[in-house]
């Protein structure tokens, strides 16, 4: 598994974690959800869930173990961060080294953050232009 590309493992076994920072505020995670039903809705057999690094439930831990229960063997760990600040660049790791120790049969994969892909840029770019236009 740990020498396994996301294209080798069969689409059944692969799983994507939202991961967004979190908040008191019940609504704040709306959007975050919205994301994950949207892939569920063109892609339904596609195993995906949310979590959150504080203030908000499910955490990383027990969205990745759902996962592993369903049989995901390879988690991509997906951050909704505009950018790559300090919960991406340190929480992220110490907890995603966390979840291969106890989950060794699993390889998990941390993406880039979805606001440093040029597709996100593209797209705030052309909405903000609704504005000047």
């Amino acid at each position: 598994m740990a020498g396994d590309s996301p294209m080798s493992t069969p689409s059944s076994q692969r799983g994507i974690v939202f991961f967004a920072h979190g908040s008191r505020d019940p609504q704040w995670r709306l959007p975050i959800e919205a994301v994950a039903q949207q892939l569920l809705l063109q892609h339904p057999q596609a195993r995906c869930c949310t979590a959150y690094l504080e203030l908000t439930e499910p955490d990383l831990p027990t969205a990745a173990a759902d996962l592993v229960a369903q049989g995901c063997t390879h988690i991509t760990v997906l951050p909704m961060f505009l950018g790559t600040g300090r919960h991406a660049r340190q929480d992220l790791p110490v907890l995603v080294a966390a979840l291969r120790d106890q989950h060794p049969q699993v390889q998990f994969e941390v993406a880039t953050a979805v606001g440093e892909d040029a597709r996100l840029t593209a797209l705030l770019a052309e909405m903000a232009h609704q504005y000047i236009a």
